[in-house]
């Protein structure tokens, strides 16, 4: 339903607020397809996306309740979308609530379970996933904003397979105007979300062609002065000669300074294989490649963004070669005779790079001559941003607008600056903003007159991007400048090859909708026949399970497959031999501990079992495999001890063979005190080592490795255990954890603490150490003695007296409490 106000339509219906989304009929067209299935809604940049996704909100918001969760890769478009929904959802403000990284994890737990409406980064949302700090099953709609990121290992796919799984309802709209290259790529992105649907409009669509405005492109040639061609080439000619001892090596045919990225990183494969085969040629020939590398930024700094960024850039490694550790690579570069000389000629430059001249000739013509408002000015380097910012601004208003923290030694803007910078842009405050790439997915950036990109980008997609910032209300115009005979022509031919291609897919994919639907559906059907299950043929948002939702089909543990004979007791596999599982409280029944006496239940509330992990782990995927895991339930903390908590006596500490290696090689010896760490707080330290050839990997004599692993078991009293990689990690500390909490019945306490502990926990602590009584019948004793001095000195038949305490474990205490120290080194 739509009302007129002005001649202009606007939508109507529950939750929306009257006289603010204006009536499109493609918009409508495309929120109707996206609320009946999980569907990838492709429209191009600046015609209202997130109008869609809003719609199908508040029809879920009103029809099933719940929440609606928005996710979006940028804070500064996380903000923007929050800022619309409150504007024009009839829900109250504080019901519209944003998660970033700004906002403290338990002030998210608790914002969330009020909130309606939730705008996130995915990284946050999958912290507050793996940490069990969030459910996902009250939520009625999911959106994936910019959806095309959800490939490899980015967050959008973990979240999306939590989301199937967890929901009560689900329902899932991914967002982009350029969701692939190709129909693999759009496939695969329709996979990892779990779309089944695809709407798509084009600017040829009648309905769409009403709203949208011709954008011509230029590409503008530069030339560069002498000056800054006889640097390039210094630094080239020092390419070539790497490149030379490289061919020595067998690696390469070829010593052009110009060879293609792909080149190299297949030259780095051949150098690897030298290493895993134990050819000394193959550390020198990738510390080799490690300074072309190097060259090869200098190279691309000087051709396209400008001496000022060179000047730079060698100031930084300068620094880094000066620093303790630094690598061989970063010492020859800086000591390189003809990198010191090109360092020398960039130094004594005074002139401009002529894409500067260029800019400023584009501005002038654009906001004098023809009397425009704004323009954007693109690039790739914080360092030009920088510099074109002081440069432009002694003409024109001009602001920069980077993404936040460090890089490339430029500082970059807050979450606080860059929205107080966009708001001015778009009040008309300023004319220019000089923006590197995070402004160019998806940001309600005005309508500008001109879109110069300083060097054309090589994905196609970046391009579509930024083009998309012009030509929304009015004729836009977009300038590419391109350094002539430099690298800018390269990436300029293949973002132009790639960006035809992707125009191409989506005007295919316009006439092949149905054809992309049969083939996903096709492939559910497969994977719902490979799991057993029955395929899903609704196609409604029914409560019914998704198939194959976040893997939980799968057995989950060391003893999934074991079955329990007449007196309870786990069986042997069905290959005949005994699982891990089953060799489970042996060792404590032959200490004398008493299994009723260790502790309580393994995790709240009874359910599963629980892994504590390291924050800083997060980078490994362990917690958030676990975390998909039935009847596992994951947690975060900033640990002091260790990276996983698997119970009040084991603490994991995981090693990459990287790693490991580096502490002999580097004399590095924090790996001895993290575990001495471990051992002072947890009666059970492990060490994982994880990874393939540790004795190969790396120049280290066997002996030493040997002895490492020596120290950690005699010094230390650590179990190390070997797994092959992040999975089998995973499973290892799955079985530990269910061997601890559901066959030893013992529960999870993280012991060190940065922030310390209250009295009555070390209480519990001190008690709970003796004997290995553990927290819950630490609790009991003090209980009922009343003090940890009274407990240390109850006789047996007190301690007996009791909740959980039985013969062995009484005795155990007052043979610990009241024996004679004696030093074992001393006998």
């Amino acid at each position: 339903m739509a009302t007129a106000t002005d001649e202009v339509e606007y939508v109507e219906g529950p939750l929306l607020e009257d006289g603010l989304i204006e009536e499109r009929r493609y918009q409508l067209q495309l929120a109707d397809t996206a609320s009946g299935d999980h569907t990838l809604v492709c429209l191009p940049t600046g015609l209202g996306k997130t109008a869609v996704s809003l719609l199908v909100t508040a029809d879920r918001l009103a029809e099933k309740g719940g929440k609606s969760l928005l996710l979006a890769p940028t804070k500064p478009l996380v903000q923007q979308h929050a800022a619309f929904y409150r504007e024009a959802l009839e829900v109250p403000d504080d019901e519209i609530v944003v998660f970033t990284g700004d906002v403290r994890p338990d002030d998210r737990a608790d914002l969330w379970e009020e909130a309606r409406v939730v705008c996130a980064t995915p990284q946050v949302v999958e912290n507050d996933l793996v940490g069990n700090r969030v459910s996902l099953a009250g939520v009625t709609h999911l959106t994936f904003d910019e959806c095309h990121r959800a490939t490899g290992d980015y967050a959008y796919n973990y979240i999306a397979d939590r989301y199937h799984a967890d929901a009560d309802a689900p329902l899932v709209t991914g967002m982009s105007a350029s969701p692939g290259g190709d129909k693999e790529e759009i496939l695969t992105v329709c996979d990892n979300l779990g779309l089944r649907e695809v709407a798509v409009m084009t600017e040829e669509d009648a309905d769409v062609k009403a709203h949208t405005h011709h954008t011509s492109v230029e590409w503008e040639h530069v030339e560069l002065p002498e000056t800054v061609i006889e640097i390039r080439d210094a630094l080239n000619d020092v390419v070539s000669d790497r490149l030379e001892k490289l061919k020595q090596l067998g690696v390469t045919t070829s010593t052009d300074p110009n060879m293609s990225q792909k080149q190299l990183n297949a030259i780095r494969a051949k150098l690897q294989e030298l290493i895993n085969n134990d050819d000394s040629d193959g550390y020198s020939g990738m510390s080799a490649h490690a300074e072309i590398m190097k060259l090869r930024r200098a190279v691309e700094l000087v051709e396209t963004q400008s001496v000022e960024s060179l000047r730079r850039y060698f100031e930084r490694q300068r620094d880094a070669a000066r620093s303790s550790g630094s690598s061989k690579a970063s010492q020859r570069f800086v000591s390189e005779p003809r990198v010191k000389e090109a360092m020398r000629r960039a130094e004594e430059f005074d002139d401009l790079h002529p894409k500067f001249r260029r800019t400023r000739i584009l501005l002038a013509q654009t906001l004098g001559i023809e009397d425009g408002e704004r323009v954007i000015v693109f690039t790739e380097s914080r360092d030009t941003a920088e510099t074109l910012t002081e440069f432009l601004g002694e003409h024109f208003e001009t602001r920069r607008f980077v993404g936040q923290g460090d890089k490339e030694g430029s500082d970059g803007m807050t979450q606080k600056e860059q929205k107080e910078t966009l708001d001015a842009f778009r009040s008309g405050e300023f004319e220019v903003l000089v923006s590197t790439s995070v402004a160019e997915e998806g940001l309600d950036v005005p309508d500008v007159d001109l879109v110069l990109f300083y060097e054309p980008v090589p994905k196609g997609i970046r391009s579509i991007q930024r083009k998309g910032r012009t030509g929304r209300a009015s004729e836009g115009r977009v300038v590419v400048l391109l350094a002539e005979d430099t690298r800018d022509e390269a990436f300029f031919w293949m973002s132009r090859n790639e960006e035809k291609k992707m125009e191409e897919e989506l005007r295919k994919l316009k006439d092949l909708e149905g054809e992309i639907e049969a083939e996903i559906a096709q492939q559910a059907g497969l994977a719902e026949f490979d799991s057993g299950g029955e395929a899903d043929e609704t196609g409604d948002d029914s409560d019914a399970e998704e198939p194959d939702a976040g893997g939980d089909g799968e057995a989950s543990s060391a003893d999934e497959n074991a079955v329990e004979d007449d007196n309870g007791t786990a069986a042997s596999d069905d290959d005949g031999q005994a699982g891990l599982t089953d060799f489970a409280g042996e060792a404590d029944e032959e200490d004398g501990t008493d299994p009723e006496g260790t502790v309580a239940e393994a995790a709240p509330g009874g359910e599963g079992v629980e892994v504590v992990a390291d924050q800083r782990e997060l980078d490994s995927h362990i917690a958030r495999d676990l975390s998909t895991r039935e009847g596992v339930e994951t947690r975060l903390e900033t640990l002091a001890v260790g990276d996983y908590v698997l119970s009040d006596r084991v603490v994991v500490e995981r090693k990459s063979v990287e790693d490991f290696l580096d502490t002999l090689v580097g004399g590095d010896r924090s790996m001895f005190e993290q575990v001495g760490d471990a051992a002072r707080f947890y009666a059970r330290p492990v060490v994982v080592v994880e990874g393939e050839r540790l004795y190969e990997a790396r120049n280290v004599h066997p002996n030493a490795v040997r002895g490492a692993l020596a120290s950690l078991a005699v010094d230390f009293g650590a179990s190390v255990l070997r797994t092959d990689d992040a999975d089998e990690t995973a499973d290892l500390l799955e079985v530990i954890a269910r061997r601890e909490q559901e066959t030893d019945d013992r529960a999870v306490s993280v012991h060190g603490e940065k922030g310390g502990k209250t009295l009555t926990e070390r209480q519990e602590y001190v008690v709970s150490s003796v004997a290995e009584v553990g927290p819950v019948t630490a609790r009991a004793l003090l209980e009922h003695f009343g003090s940890v001095e009274a407990v240390m000195t109850a006789g047996e038949d007190d301690l007996r007296a009791v909740d959980g305490v039985g013969e062995v474990t009484a005795e155990r205490i007052r043979e610990v409490t009241g024996s004679e120290y004696a030093d074992s080194a001393g006998e």
